[in-house]
């Protein structure tokens, strides 16, 4: 989840490490640093507690010509947020950034009975042991890869040393890092937002490889000290796409590019006229489809409820199919068995979540077929899945992920398309959902274009609440789930989505005067049931806030009306809606909207 940076070549290093740093803090912004080597073989190392805005202002008071240096923006694991346990971490020679967690460091630790260790983390015993192994006739590259064989647990790691200025040793095993490619440079970074702007050349590490990166190349080796050749790929990301444009707020950015990202989506996959959906990078026949009986999907938080959601559009879909939708931090562990005829849609916006990708490999070993549902691309679970979607939806900068939801759900429905065209079903049946995909992007527009003011009044009404209960019944139960988890991150209320018919089961006891609701409601067959849940809980005095694409009579202390002619995909625009009401709340109550407390973007660590 940290941020990793790091080049070396004929530039100054700080420049480039702080830029990196800040576009990579959306991965961890407990504390901050970076370390150069300069003349003499001198190193400068900085750090600070909080944001890299306060490393930049201690970076700004040293100037430095150095052209090699490693930095890193921290999530904390192991160790509190201090300037003590920020990274880089020094042991003698060596200085580390790591992103991961050495799960055998109390071990290592005993047996470096020598070394002083000054930090609560894991990354400190990390480096002390590439220290303790790195003597006059070893070189920097074997030191890390002898150290890394006693390693249990992952990491992507960047090194260098005093001794030799001139070459950064990197590695991974679980845990993302790229290397970037440019004129008489090369660049470092967990994540190529980094690297945008100074390259768009870029290797992408795998799992068990290392890299001895100079500035005129770099070397690439396996765990075994073979060399291995380079595949340099083109990052298509620019400059733009990572900028806030105008917005406040990354978050309120992305929510409303969802328009013109759906469109990318969607763009080539459905054909309105021919009523058709075709996603060219499964790498299924016709046949191998049509003999699918099961699907499983996996995902960790937004990722798993944009797969609930599409457990319902797939069972519409197509007629016989079993489905099953877990989440990936607890299915890794299951003695799961997936049957005969089986496809895993594995959805992740980063490509990297380290529960998603765990599952992703032992459901592999087991000779299932894998596709991936990702946004990221190049990341690790998009290379080593079978066959897949990307998604492009573009970087997510903001922590809370948004228009990744939208287009996961999107990519699941067509899948589901397609499926059904394969078995044969009804076109007039799966011609329904082809044209509410086609006009789905101009309905969200008309959201974000003309409804944000009047939601940013219902927001500020339930600012000052801290417990929120969402409700809605089939396609829209797992829509509350999703609006209760935007709620919770950026806001901090206490917010839980229930199924609308569970509220009498335990959750109507919460109602009183220190709770609101948040109702969704859809104009279909089953609209009077959820009306009755809405009296019961306006019988005890609730305070409900009331989503609906209904223009009937509705109970409730506010009510958002979305105007729309969809049907089976009003889910979505609802979504929308509910992003919108969590971004103003947090808001209205001062909160770090984009970097909320404790969490970080991509959760590459158990």
């Amino acid at each position: 989840m940290c941020g990793i940076v790091g080049c070396v070549g004929e530039k100054q290093a700080k420049n480039y490490l702080i830029s990196g740093l800040h576009r990579l803090e959306y991965r961890g912004y407990d504390s901050a640093g970076i370390v150069t080597i300069g003349e003499n073989n001198k190193a400068d190392l900085l750090r600070a507690k909080g944001k890299v805005v306060k490393l930049e202002a201690l970076a700004d008071k040293k100037p430095s010509t150095d052209t090699i240096g490693i930095g890193h923006t921290r999530w904390a694991t192991h160790g509190e947020p201090s300037e003590k346990n920020a990274h880089p971490h020094k042991a003698g020679d060596i200085y580390l950034v790591h992103n991961g967690i050495i799960e055998n460091y109390k071990e290592l630790k005993t047996e470096l009975k020598n070394y002083k260790f000054i930090t609560d983390t894991d990354s400190e015993v990390l480096a002390a042991l590439i220290n303790s192994l790195y003597d006059q006739n070893t070189t920097l590259a074997d030191s890390v890869n002898q150290a890394l064989k006693l390693v249990v647990g992952t990491y992507g790691i960047a090194v260098i040393s005093v001794r030799n200025p001139d070459e950064i040793v990197v590695a991974r095993s679980g845990s993302p890092l790229i290397i970037g490619v440019g004129d008489n440079e090369t660049y470092i970074a967990s994540d190529a937002s980094a690297l945008i702007g100074f390259t768009d050349k870029a290797i992408y590490l795998n799992d068990g490889e290392m890299a001895i990166c100079r500035g005129d190349g770099v070397e690439l080796r396996d765990m075994s000290a073979q060399p291995i050749s380079c595949k340099v790929e083109t990052i298509e990301t620019d400059m733009q796409a990572i900028q806030k444009q105008g917005y406040e707020h990354f978050l309120l950015k992305e929510i409303c590019e969802q328009p013109s990202t759906l469109r990318s989506t969607l763009s080539g996959r459905i054909n309105v006229k021919d009523k058709e959906a075709n996603l060219g990078g499964l790498n299924l026949s016709s046949d191998e489809l049509r003999k699918i009986e099961h699907v499983v999907i996996i995902g960790c938080g937004t990722a798993y409820y944009a797969g609930l959601l599409g457990l319902y559009y797939l069972e519409q879909l197509v007629d016989g199919l079993t489905i099953d939708v877990v989440a990936a931090s607890e299915f890794r562990y299951r003695s799961f068995h997936l049957p005969k005829h089986t496809v895993a849609l594995v959805i992740s916006q980063s490509g990297e979540t380290a529960d998603t990708l765990a599952c992703l490999r032992e459901i592999k070993r087991r000779g299932i077929k894998t596709l991936g549902i990702i946004n990221a691309v190049g990341s690790t679970i998009a290379r080593e899945v079978d066959g897949g979607v990307y998604v492009h939806a573009g970087p997510e900068i903001s922590v809370a992920s948004t228009k990744a939801f939208t287009s996961q759900v999107a990519a699941i429905t067509m899948f589901g398309i397609q499926l059904a065209q394969v078995k044969g079903a009804d076109v007039k049946e799966v011609s329904k959902y082809i044209e509410e995909l086609a006009k789905l992007p101009d309905e969200i527009e008309k959201i974000v274009s003309k409804d944000k003011e009047k939601i940013e009044k219902v927001a500020k009404r339930y600012a000052q609440y801290e417990h929120a209960l969402y409700f809605g019944r089939d396609t829209l139960y797992p829509v509350a789930m999703e609006g209760a988890l935007k709620l919770k991150e950026i806001s901090y209320i206490q917010a839980e989505g229930y199924a609308a018919g569970e509220l009498k089961h335990g959750p109507i006891a919460l109602i009183d005067d220190t709770f609101f609701e948040v109702a969704l409601l859809i104009d279909n067959w089953l609209f009077d049931k959820s009306l009755s849940t809405l009296e019961e809980v306006n019988a005890r005095g609730g305070h409900i806030f009331v989503i609906t694409n209904s223009k009937k009579a509705i109970k409730s202390e506010e009510i958002i009306r979305v105007n729309t002619k969809l049907d089976i995909l009003a889910p979505i625009l609802i979504n929308v809606v509910q992003q919108l009401f969590a971004y103003y709340v947090a808001v209205a109550r001062g909160n770090d909207v984009d970097q909320p407390r404790n969490l970080a973007k991509s959760v590459t660590v158990e």
